[in-house]
């Protein structure tokens, strides 16, 4: 390619993503802001200066550590814990791969689309809490505003070839926390790859699966033609409605298999459909994290 082309194929893909990048922003900051979360807590004792809760006085705890203005106004003694307010590093996998632009309606957002507001918005409420926050392979975990815009930048690029996404690893943070968001309906093996990585390095965190609910509901009937959204695999049939229980029994057990996974490193897994608020996967994701605290 010529100096000029590519000059030119550069500023196409820079005002694409110019165009692309706020709306992408905003919707995730409007969407972090309808939580209501305030400051970002980690709910454990350790050192730091918010006072969290009074607790009894246990044997080999040292004199200097009770509080005697609390244990005054009972019969024993109580220490007085602050809340743990070391940063952590969060690192985001997104699917990139071509089945995750699926949509089953118009009125739906393709599942990319959501995987990538879900991973923002879950970002701007984590750095707003002081937490450091990186994508897999693209962006090493930081803290600070900059961040949330220069991930932005890395969410809006260009899908990748392939029909199906490998969790990437590179860029977590031992004894961090991290979130992969994807269909899950590609190869299982990458994923248990990725996962016992994950656990030899420490790190915990959750599993989040976007499906269409047509892809839940399999809506199909009479003569349909399949496709990857590659275009690399395609089967027709005169008779989709007999494909419905087979495919549905396949998909329960891929989330039974992706379940057991999560749950033998310690890591949480739940699905969420395009269908419906993006909110609630929003607050599932939150929690998943201060969960495995």
């Amino acid at each position: 390619m010529s100096p000029t082309l590519q000059n030119e194929a550069l500023q196409s893909r820079a005002e694409a993503l110019g165009q692309s990048l706020p709306p992408l922003l905003a919707e995730a900051e409007m969407l972090a802001a309808t939580l209501m979360l305030g400051e970002h807590g980690r709910r454990r004792a350790g050192s730091g200066d918010e006072f969290w809760q009074y607790r009894a006085a246990h044997q080999g705890d040292p004199a200097r550590a009770i509080d005697w203005r609390r244990s005054a106004r009972s019969d024993g003694h109580f220490i007085r814990e602050r809340e743990w307010q070391a940063a952590q590093s969060v690192t985001l996998w997104v699917d990139p791969a071509k089945s995750m632009a699926f949509s089953g309606g118009r009125e739906r957002p393709p599942k990319g689309d959501r995987a990538r507001l879900l991973a923002l918005a879950l970002a701007v409420l984590l750095l707003r809490g002081g937490e450091r926050v990186g994508l897999a392979g693209l962006a090493q975990p930081r803290s600070g505003r900059s961040q949330i815009v220069r991930l932005a930048a890395r969410l809006a690029g260009e899908p990748e070839a392939g029909d199906y996404g490998a969790p990437e690893t590179a860029g977590m943070v031992g004894h961090g926390r991290a979130v992969f968001v994807s269909d899950f309906l590609g190869p299982i093996e990458p994923v248990e790859a990725a996962l016992s990585r994950a656990a030899d390095r420490g790190v915990r965190g959750a599993l989040c699966q976007i499906l269409d609910p047509a892809e839940e509901e399999f809506p199909f009937d009479g003569r349909v033609i399949f496709e990857s959204m590659s275009g690399s695999m395609r089967h027709e049939t005169q008779q989709a409605g007999e494909l419905r229980s087979r495919y549905l029994a396949r998909l329960a057990e891929r989330k039974d298999r992706l379940s057991e996974l999560a749950r033998a490193v310690g890591w949480q897994f739940s699905t969420f459909h395009t269908g419906a608020p993006a909110q609630s996967a929003l607050l599932w994701l939150y929690r998943a994290l201060e969960g495995g605290r």
